[in-house]
């Protein structure tokens, strides 16, 4: 049995025995994830230094209310903080300022309407009291799905898997994920390719339109994100100079599950 610290005081172990699920073929044939494609909000941090509240009331009122549209599968919330800012290794304007960013999976992309008039709903109903400073937001198709061996679970179900933090890449042209699959601490790997298209008109920003041929990768990860990020630097150095693909950010972020995970982070 591997036994690691997570970098936040405890320990997990796994794996917990029996062949991984993307060798047996009787596991995948029960299923999949049918998730398609995701919706992408990437913010600044609020201006009066309200983000634990406004963390509140997306994870207690709106966050959830999001999984009454039947599309949406999955949904996944990240935070930055200072020490994990200075650790990024690509943080180009704009996407220096996101402190925070929100994503919503969907098993196809006619969920987006709905998803969108619950927002406006919502917003009619007073349910809308705190909104951060809008750095873009897009729609990404999935591309890859990919689960580091030492782990038993699919790489299917990773959104559902409770990564402690997520090395996020974004990046303007196409490149491979194997290599950084096999870097210590990555346990596994989704990516997508925008389709602007697919946003409705009332969620664009100035640089949703600007992303063609842009490529978002979540790197899943099960150890201290600062050592990882330092592992994962010179695979990416090598990764941007030999495939033709340019950074634009590449920073690792915490997950929020509940009130303890910002409880114990400061922005």
């Amino acid at each position: 049995m591997y036994r690691h610290s997570n970098g936040l005081g405890a320990i997990l172990s796994y794996p917990f025995g029996g062949i991984p699920s993307d060798q047996v073929e009787r596991i995948l044939a029960t299923g999949g994830s049918d998730v398609d494609i995701f919706f992408v909000s990437m913010s600044a941090g609020d201006p009066a230094g309200r983000d634990h509240e406004y963390l509140e009331w997306h994870t207690y009122d709106h966050r959830p209310e999001q999984h009454r549209i039947k599309s949406i599968r999955a949904s996944l919330r990240l935070m930055s903080t200072p020490t994990l800012h200075d650790a990024r290794i690509i943080s180009l304007a704009p996407y220096d300022e996101v402190d925070h960013v929100m994503t919503y999976f969907f098993d196809d992309a006619n969920g987006l309407a709905p998803f969108n008039e619950l927002a406006q709903a919502l917003r009619e109903a007073g349910r809308m009291p705190l909104n951060l400073p809008p750095v873009d937001r897009n729609v990404f198709r999935v591309t890859t799905k990919a689960s580091n061996r030492r782990l038993t679970i699919g790489a299917d179900v990773l959104p559902w898997w409770p990564a402690e933090s997520v090395y996020l890449l974004l990046e303007r042209g196409f490149a491979p994920v194997d290599l950084l699959l096999e870097v210590d601490g990555v346990a596994g790997i989704w990516s997508g390719a925008a389709a602007p298209e697919h946003l409705p008109a009332s969620l664009r920003t100035s640089t949703s339109q600007d992303s063609e041929g842009m490529q978002i990768s979540y790197l899943f990860i099960d150890e201290d994100p600062l050592p990882v990020g330092e592992a994962l630097r010179p695979v990416l150095d090598d990764r941007w100079t030999t495939t033709g693909a340019v950074p634009l950010l590449a920073a690792p972020f915490c997950s929020i599950h509940s009130r303890l995970d910002w409880e114990r982070h400061s922005i």
